[in-house]
């Protein structure tokens, strides 16, 4: 590729430098070698403009930024929004992607619901692939992963190496980081969804209107005008999006108890599946969706719907429905006591989560519900206290623990919980705290481990040690057996 073939992206045309070989996309100056074009990006801890000059010492081919820097051996090309350009010159670079792409956004859910998606596709017969907190998972590969939504540069390569190897569909999670800070754009999105808004990342975001105008990015700017915008239909914030939505000129399929285009009619709970009735195009149809949780229901008639309106027949999307396999760390069912309690592991690190997966054990619990959980270090510290009044109202007995306190005292942490949360239980040591909660279990309790999910790590002060809430969980019950 020439610099000239970002022209458009790049103010390149009738310059010098049009003719240079371009050789890769940086953002990382630690990255950058002979031809390479380095982004200069202004971050919240650094600006790129600071490591321009280590850039063009590396053979950088061009700079691009914000503004003009003096005295670089190498073009500097200034544009309005370099982390737009970034994105938009990393889909042009890397080119291919798979044919059908579906995004999905809101506070809760989108694992899920992008796992779900790609499951449906999977089973209608189609080489599909899902991309968010939990890695990538596709024909061939299941790569973990740490961020929900990947930087532009890793995206579009990514995006690249699934077409190459015949990936034709794939769903990926779009966070508020993501769409505010461009990661999604240059990709090219047949459909969204949103799931629900409730509190979180208030430590990046002012309030939750500028939240919520981060998600819409996905709606009034990324998506092409006339294409589906799937959006459940029961949460607080479904109205507002939807207006934004068509408001954008989008084709708005909602879906849910209220929605018009998937009408969850009744549904029965059960401990581990639930059957449900969903009305499409005037036909009922029955589901046996073999998980548990009410909210699992509203990210499975999400998934359903961007599958049914990117192709997917209405049938068999919803028979696809009957054999999903849940989101790893998302109420997933770690074992059993030898009484029969059940254990499940949750992801559940913001308010609405916590409240959302304590009521989905409520209906199948008939002794005690119990749950174990903490809040991160260096995040939203307005949460906790949110959190651990929900904890002591929807759930029995209420143990707080660490989380990854990061760079703060874990005891400030804990006690801005227990400020809330009266008659609660103070375990520091995640490890004791989940094995004393497992000790505890009667018949017909359920245990809730909630904040981790499918992490395999805990990060304290600068370093992240080995932990993960399955593997204790799995070792306490061994004990318990014994």
């Amino acid at each position: 590729m020439k610099l000239r073939d970002l022209a458009g992206i790049l103010p390149v045309e009738g310059t010098a430098s049009a003719d240079l070989e371009v050789t890769g996309i940086s953002s990382d100056s630690r990255q950058v070698r002979s031809g390479v074009v380095f982004f200069a990006l202004a971050g919240t801890k650094a600006d790129g403009v600071t490591y321009a000059a280590d850039a063009a010492r590396r053979g950088a081919a061009a700079i691009v930024a914000g503004s003009a820097i003096a005295g670089l051996s190498v073009p500097v090309l200034a544009v309005d929004d370099p982390r737009l350009a970034l994105a938009l010159s990393a889909a042009r670079y890397f080119g291919r992607q798979p044919e059908t792409m579906v995004a999905v956004t809101g506070t809760s859910g989108k694992t899920s619901v992008a796992a779900f998606t790609r499951q449906i596709w999977e089973q209608t017969g189609y080489a599909a692939a899902s991309i968010g907190t939990t890695g990538v998972v596709a024909p061939g590969r299941n790569d973990y992963g740490s961020l929900t939504t990947p930087d532009p540069v890793a995206l579009h390569q990514l995006l690249k190496e699934l077409a190459d190897a015949g990936v034709t569909h794939a769903s990926m999670e779009a966070s508020s980081h993501g769409l505010d800070q461009r990661r999604l754009d240059g990709v090219r999105l047949a459909a969204g969804g949103f799931t629900n808004l409730g509190r979180d990342h208030m430590d990046y975001h002012p309030t939750i209107e500028d939240y919520h105008r981060a998600k819409l990015r996905l709606f009034d700017t990324l998506l092409p005008k006339g294409a589906p915008a799937v959006i459940f239909a029961d949460d607080p914030w479904s109205a507002p999006t939807i207006q934004a939505a068509q408001a954008a000129g989008l084709e708005v399929l909602t879906v849910g108890r209220h929605g018009d285009f998937l009408r969850l009619k009744r549904v029965e709970h059960e401990r581990h599946r639930q059957r449900a009735e969903v009305e499409a195009g005037g036909v009922l149809y029955e589901v046996d969706l073999p998980l548990a949780g009410d909210f699992q229901i509203s990210n499975a008639l999400v998934s359903a719907g961007l599958a049914i309106s990117t192709g997917t027949p209405v049938a068999k999307a919803l028979m696809a429905l009957e054999k999903l396999k849940g989101a790893p760390g998302r109420l997933d069912l770690v074992g059993t006591t030898t009484n029969g309690a059940p254990v499940y592991v949750d992801y559940a690190h913001k308010p609405d989560a916590l409240e959302n997966v304590l009521a989905s054990v409520r209906p199948f619990t008939t002794g005690r519900v119990i749950v174990v959980f903490g809040c991160g270090g260096d995040r939203d510290r307005g949460k906790r206290p949110i959190m651990g009044e929900i904890a002591t109202r929807l759930a029995d007995v209420v143990i707080v623990t660490d989380d990854n306190p990061r760079s703060e005292v874990p005891e400030t942490i804990r006690a801005a919980i227990l400020a809330a949360a009266p008659g609660a239980i103070e375990i520091g040591d995640r490890r004791q705290a989940i094995h004393e909660a497992v000790a505890m279990l009667h018949a017909g309790d359920t245990l809730i481990v909630a904040g981790k999910g499918h992490e395999e790590g805990q990060t304290i002060g600068t370093e992240t040690l080995h932990f993960s809430d399955h593997e204790e969980v799995r070792a306490a019950l061994r004990e318990r057996a014994a």
